[in-house]
């Protein structure tokens, strides 16, 4: 392990099939006033909301709802929740939901007592919160993004048509998330695909950065790569098998909850480009990652060649004794196109709506640095063509 580094992960996670039995206990830590925060209406749909309002009830607490957080929840969204939490001033924000319903809560929680614009403060100056934080609780319904143990939020500003992402502090992350794989069988087949890709993208943007190729954290992404192909597989071929989806859910918890990154450097050039795609498309996260990875990480590849036969021998078993190096990292290279396909994943851009006259832009907006170096403005617009 290379540097110093410092971990804190304040999280408490209850995991399994009775894991919503503790909401109960947590909520004897918090105020009368919980803001329920939660999305279009698939947690009514499995029950999820009605047993949720039974144990709020039951203990008594005033409860105030803001449904209607959206796929990329966008700023405008931000500003009517604020009006809300303004007014009610919530002791506990309760986020049900998938990845972009805790990103919601947690932007909702650093702006409820903040005299400026959030936008301004925290997605276009990266300051951090000064003022009073409400406290965030999460029940987990959809695995992939890991928000429901880290500090990222992710809001869109549609008329700028800009995503971006703020990583907040610690004191963001969410107190205790609530992760029962029974709530994910409900995700539609296509959200599910594309959140186990967000999760397995999460992994490479930490994997493939820096120069120090015999550490820990890497040993441990490679098993959670691995985990999350196999599994993922798995679950595509039945969306209702419970050790698939909970070795996912948990894989994709680990994945961004700061572990594996530590003592490394770190890219995320990928989800630059995905964020920009997604903003001028409203397309699914994770498909935005897929459609460009694959040309991303074949010019990637020669900056680190050891490390991408690292990938492909102990995630797609590609370890022919006849293969040099450099031939081993090229195999894994298609093994992981043909496991992009075996997901039904999305693998251009122009699926999601890209054209080539948006592609200057998109180049413009992401500058080109990652792990490694400094992709050329031409190198960048190169891969995005390659992805049409």
């Amino acid at each position: 392990m290379q540097g110093n580094f410092f971990f804190y992960n304040p999280t408490k996670i209850y995991f399994g099939p009775d894991s919503l039995n503790a909401l109960n206990a947590e909520l004897s830590n918090y105020g009368q006033r919980i803001l329920l925060v939660y999305g279009g209406g698939s947690i009514k749909k499995i029950g999820l909301y009605d047993e949720v309002i039974k144990i709020l009830s039951n203990a008594n607490k005033s409860i105030f709802e803001l449904p209607g957080v959206m796929p990329n929840p966008t700023l405008n969204k931000l500003y009517e929740g604020l009006e809300l939490a303004r007014k009610i001033q919530p002791d506990l924000i309760l986020a049900v939901g998938g990845g972009s319903v805790i990103d919601y809560a947690k932007a909702l929680s650093a702006s409820i007592y903040e005299k400026d614009d959030p936008w301004q403060k925290f997605y276009v100056r990266y300051e951090e919160p000064n003022t009073k934080i409400t406290p965030i609780g999460a029940i987990l319904t959809m695995s992939g993004t890991g928000s429901e143990m880290n500090g990222g939020a992710v809001i869109t500003n549609e008329e700028t048509k800009e995503k971006h992402g703020h990583v907040f502090g610690a004191e963001l992350y969410p107190r205790f998330a609530i992760l029962n794989p029974l709530y994910t069988m409900s995700v539609p087949f296509y959200q599910m695909v594309a959140g186990i890709y967000d999760a397995f993208n999460h992994l490479l943007e930490q994997y493939f950065s820096g120069e120090d190729n015999n550490n820990v954290s890497d040993d441990i992404t490679l098993g959670l790569l691995r985990s999350i192909k196999n599994n993922g597989l798995l679950a595509v071929k039945n969306p209702q098998d419970y050790i698939a989806r909970s070795n996912i859910m948990w894989a994709s918890t680990l994945a961004l909850n700061t572990l594996v990154g530590k003592g490394k450097k770190q890219d995320w050039l990928v989800h630059a480009l995905g964020h920009a795609i997604s903003a001028r498309t409203n397309a699914t996260h994770g498909m935005t990652l897929s459609a460009i990875s694959l040309p991303y990480y074949r010019h990637l590849l020669k900056y680190d060649v050891h490390r991408f036969a690292n990938f492909a021998k102990y995630v797609f078993d590609i370890d022919d004794s006849n293969y040099s190096e450099k031939e081993r990292a090229l195999a894994g290279l298609v093994a992981f196109k043909e496991w992009l396909v075996d997901m039904h994943l999305v693998t251009s851009i122009s699926a999601l709506g890209i054209k080539d006259d948006m592609i200057d832009e998109i180049a413009r907006e992401c500058g080109g640095k990652n792990g490694y170096c400094q992709f050329s403005a031409d190198e960048l617009k190169e891969i995005l063509r390659e992805a049409l």
